[in-house]
């Protein structure tokens, strides 16, 4: 079960995190924001001061916008009456007339016509505030402008003021223009459609002018060719004699009638030699049948033959009754015999005539044959050269057909030039407008306020990325890795002043405060609080170690090291503590010249035994503070062996067990060595950090070149902080502390 959970958990710990950090990140956003919230303010409302200017100051523009419709329909028209073929109109060719619309051919027209040149707005600097500005600046030098250089100006400023663009899918195109007339914009737009359709029918009639010009010379040398092809057709055709009657060659439809008449021929001597051996056979017989002489036809012998049939049919009964010798049946045999002869001799006479028509078919047929035999010899020949006129005839015919082609688009392109049209029409004219479009007083709003955030971010973020300086506990504590023991506010009028000023001195506007004396003059104030927090931090640091020798020090001078210092002592010897405050900054003894400035003998002289302690102490009768002076020290030149003298240790033993507290006011760090010869009777340091001053890289380098001073460091106090100011980095240091100070009976600074 363990396992199963175990990614679960993995799992929730991961979302955990994850939130964690998004609400770190959220949370380092807005306290960017609250500490930089006067600059962003300052930079928003820098740019909407501007854009209001602009506003007051920009001349208004006016645009004015109108419409142009390829019309498919119209050109459809004008295809099925001129005979033209269809020309599709898709979306490359909008984008095309678009194009054209931008060019200069048609701006320059425009301005050409409207003598754009001599109006100021083109010709100078524009209208407005701006515009006048401009053009003073651009007429000091003098120069007269040609006419080129006024043209490129003005073309220059058209376009920068007009608009071409397609709706959408459609085939409509809208034209604007931004002038600062209304009536000028509109009748710029209209100018501008008017100006390309113009063009559209001034290029198509030049294009199919010179369509025209070409397509005759053209027509003439196809005429040319097309005649020298057709009379070499001819030419060839009587050299060889093919004779072409419409339906066909000549030979071929010879040969088509004699292979009919062979057929025709042989069918009449097939039935010519059918009929004669059919009258072979008959002859053969006595008496041809009834069907064969049907057959014939033949008048003669159908008659012969039924007298001979009547006259056996007698000789019959004659032989029956009478006897076969009776003269009446042999006369009877004997007519029957005669007419056998009769119709023999007509036979023989019809096989004659049978035989005499199948020989002039058989003569005939061979003369088909030998005629279709020839025709044939001709047809092969002829067909052998209809090869070559075959190609001579394509050719007549290809020439025939541009010939054609060329001269039918001749016929066109001259309709055309009397019958102009453009695929372009207006649909909707451009009107005056009634309310400006340029300046937009909310987008310019917007766009300022917008771009004020956007400059404001960037200004913060550059801030932040750039402040190299302590402004906050947590930026100490990360940086030095010691605590930040209490923030001294600045206080108030005195925060420019030198912190070392005498008791009082007169102004303008009332005396102000004695820093050194601060926490005594005001002990209800929040610096005076501030100081009691450094003293806490003292006195629990002193349940670990002792800590009675105390070193106030800073990196660079004027950090208000010495004003912490002497307000610290004062506030523990108004406590009722016995403490003692040493100048020990022997290069620049300033706290000396402020406190005690008639002391001739201090820490100097001690040191090297000149004086007694007790000679040159000096009491605070209010608080019973001692301060040693640092003494005469203008003519020491290694102050730093001075401090790391065994007479100097033995004096702050002696000091240890004469006070509670020893407070030393020790030099500055970065110019002086001094300080870190005093880690070996100091117990521990308080390190002074003017807030939002002083760079963090030297704070950093300066402790990390003395650790044995950062290993006895207290911690660090940040001074002159600007509680105001300090409010948007820590809230807690500005609105609760307002909040709940009152309530406690504490003033302001």
């Amino acid at each position: 079960m363990l396992q199963v959970n175990k990614p679960t958990a993995e799992i929730n710990r991961a979302i955990g995190d994850a939130e964690e950090s998004s609400a770190q990140t959220l949370s380092t956003f807005v306290g960017m924001i609250r500490r930089q919230l006067p600059t962003m303010l300052a930079i928003v409302s820098a740019c909407l001061i501007v854009a209001l200017l602009y506003l007051f100051t920009a001349a208004p523009r006016y645009s004015s916008t109108a419409s142009i419709v390829i019309d498919t329909r119209k050109v459809q028209l004008f295809q099925s009456q001129s005979g033209l073929g269809d020309v599709a109109i898709d979306s490359a060719t909008v984008e095309t007339q678009v194009e054209i619309l931008k060019s200069e051919n048609i701006s320059l027209t425009v301005i050409r016509d409207l003598h754009l040149i001599d109006d100021p707005e083109f010709a100078g600097g524009g209208g407005g505030f701006l515009g006048a500005v401009l053009s003073s600046v651009t007429g000091l030098g003098g120069h007269l402008a040609s006419e080129f250089e006024l043209t490129r100006g003005a073309l220059q400023r058209f376009e920068s003021n007009r608009t071409v663009r397609r709706v959408g899918l459609s085939y409509v195109m809208e034209i604007g223009f931004t002038s600062y007339d209304s009536q000028k914009a509109a009748r710029i737009a209209n100018a501008i459609a008017d100006a390309y359709i113009v063009d559209q029918l001034e290029a198509k009639y030049q294009a199919t002018r010179r369509a025209s010009v070409w397509l005759q010379d053209r027509i003439k040398e196809l005429r040319t060719q097309a005649s020298t092809a057709q009379k070499a057709v001819v030419d060839f055709k009587s050299a060889n004699n093919i004779v072409d009657t419409g339906k066909g060659l000549m030979n071929q439809q010879q040969l088509t009638e004699v292979n009919t008449q062979l057929i025709s021929a042989r069918t009449a001597s097939a039935e010519a030699k059918a009929r004669l051996n059919r009258m072979n056979d008959m002859l053969k017989q006595e008496i041809p049948d009834a069907s064969v002489a049907d057959a014939l036809k033949n008048e003669t012998i159908i008659k012969l033959r039924g007298q001979y049939v009547d006259i056996a049919s007698k000789e019959a009964i004659w032989s029956a009754k009478y006897g076969s010798e009776h003269l009446a049946a042999v006369n009877l045999r004997r007519q029957m015999a005669e007419i056998k002869r009769n119709i023999t001799d007509e036979l023989k006479r019809i096989q004659e005539s049978y035989k005499s028509d199948y020989d002039i078919a058989m003569t005939r047929e061979e003369a088909i044959k030998s005629s279709l035999n020839n025709i044939v010899s001709e047809s092969q020949l002829t067909n052998r050269a209809q090869i070559q006129l075959r190609e001579l005839e394509s050719n007549a015919q290809s020439y025939q057909a541009m010939y054609d082609n060329f001269l039918q688009r001749y016929m066109e392109s001259v309709q055309q030039q009397s019958f102009p049209i453009t695929e372009a029409r207006v649909i909707s004219t451009a009107t005056t407008p009634l309310v400006k479009s340029y300046p937009k007083t909310l987008i310019v709003l917007a766009v300022a306020l917008l771009g004020g955030l956007i400059l404001s971010l960037g200004a913060a973020m550059a801030r932040e990325l750039t402040d190299k300086v302590f402004r906050t506990t947590s930026q100490v504590e990360e940086a030095l890795g010691t605590n930040c023991i209490a923030i001294l506010p600045a206080l108030g009028d005195a925060a420019g002043q030198s912190v070392l000023a005498g008791k009082f001195s007169k102004k303008a506007d009332g005396p102000r405060p004695n820093l050194l004396r601060y926490v005594v003059d005001n002990p209800l104030s929040r610096f005076a609080e501030a100081v009691r927090s450094l003293k806490v931090a003292v006195d629990l640091n002193s349940i670990v170690r002792e800590n009675r020798v105390l070193a106030v020090t800073s990196t660079l001078p004027d950090e208000g090291k010495s004003t912490l210092s002497t307000n610290l002592a004062q506030l523990m010897a108004h406590g009722g503590a016995r403490v003692i405050l040493v100048d020990s900054d022997l290069r620049n003894p300033s706290l000396s010249r402020a406190l005690v400035p008639d002391a001739k003998c201090g820490l100097v002289d001690i040191v090297a035994q000149k004086m007694r302690l007790e000679d040159v102490l000096t009491v605070d009768p209010e608080t019973g503070l001692s301060i040693l002076p640092a003494g005469t020290s203008s003519k020491l030149l290694h102050t730093n062996e001075i401090l790391a003298s065994k007479a100097m240790r033995d004096l702050v033993g002696l000091l240890r067990s004469k006070f509670d507290y020893v407070v030393l006011d020790m030099p500055p760090m970065a110019p002086v060595v001094d300080v870190r010869v005093t880690t070996s009777f100091v117990d521990s340091y308080v390190f002074v950090v003017e807030w939002a001053k002083t760079n963090t890289d030297l704070i950093v380098h300066n402790l990390r070149g003395a650790p044995e001073i950062q290993d006895k460091l207290l911690g660090v106090v940040l001074n002159k902080a600007d509680i105001n100011v300090l409010a948007r980095y820590e809230s807690y240091h500005g609105r609760y502390d307002s909040k709940y100070y009152a309530r406690y009976g504490y003033t302001e600074d």
